[in-house]
């Protein structure tokens, strides 16, 4: 075999292990992703080229493994609150649901939206809303204390949350806004609570994915937050229309006539007679 095709077969061998060594990687990000702990120690052996596994080589795939899988885990939670982020949610939502609907077990989906997080970032600084967020998370974990167990928690978003329960005793959002006011007078925040709450249902003998019941749940928080702003225009629209109807000489606030004036008496400067 002259040089040069020694050269091209050295290439071509060249290539066929990039492309091994590429399949291994892609393979092995999935299956971290995945958790599943044993698919990753074979991979990584095969990706090492290890042959037998001596006690040394053991250790160190061992050593590998835990790696990968503490990278996993900073891969789906949320640095601020410690909580799932959007795709870890998703992901241990799907299995969540997956285990609800084998044992014909009812689920919650409850939305959370901190509706405060823009007024305080731009009135106190970021540091303040980060310090807002973290509350959010804490107090997520109180209204589900059994989470990493029968309750999926995470933050979707900037201002987003999210918790997933089988437990029959879901805490409704009038209980939930209750708690947070609660919680106000107890810990001193410097920051209050401002929550729009939304709850989807899922129904083991007509399941829906993870997804439908999350835009299911987003859709009754907005329908909430709604009602929120259409009540907070009303109360703010009270005091300008008794403003007015004081300088017109309307009906007082408790509903009275205004006192008529004796004949003879001229009206007052920019009143009518």
């Amino acid at each position: 075999m002259d040089e040069a095709a020694a050269h091209t077969v050295r290439l071509s061998d060249e290539d066929i292990l990039r492309e091994r060594v590429a399949e291994l990687a892609a393979d092995l990000r999935a299956a971290a992703m995945k958790g599943d702990t044993l698919r990753i120690t074979r991979l990584l052996s095969d990706l090492l080229q290890f042959k037998r596994l001596t006690p040394e080589r053991r250790l160190a795939l061992e050593g590998l493994t835990h790696l990968i899988d503490s990278m996993r885990s900073l891969a789906l939670t949320d640095e601020l609150t410690g909580v799932y982020n959007r795709r870890g949610f998703l992901q241990a939502g799907k299995r969540f649901l997956d285990v609800a609907r084998r044992d014909l077990r009812s689920a919650y989906l409850v939305y959370i939206d901190l509706n405060n997080l823009k007024e305080v970032n731009d009135s106190s600084g970021h540091a303040a809303g980060d310090d807002l967020i973290r509350q959010t998370g804490s107090f997520l974990r109180e209204l589900f204390p059994s989470y990493g167990v029968h309750e999926v928690l995470g933050r979707l978003g900037g201002d987003e949350f999210a918790a997933l329960t089988t437990d029959k005793k879901c805490p409704s959002r009038s209980e939930i806004l209750l708690r947070a006011r609660m919680r106000q007078g107890l810990i001193s925040d410097r920051h209050p609570l401002s929550l729009s709450v939304g709850l989807a249902y899922f129904n083991p003998l007509l399941p829906i994915g993870i997804k439908e019941l999350l835009e299911d749940a987003e859709q009754a928080m907005y329908e909430h937050k709604r009602t929120l702003r259409l009540a907070s225009a009303a109360r703010n629209a009270i005091p300008l229309e008794l403003a007015r109807l004081a300088r017109q000489g309307g009906p007082s606030p408790s509903g009275g006539s205004p006192p008529s004036r004796r004949p003879g008496v001229p009206s007052a400067p920019g009143t009518t007679a």
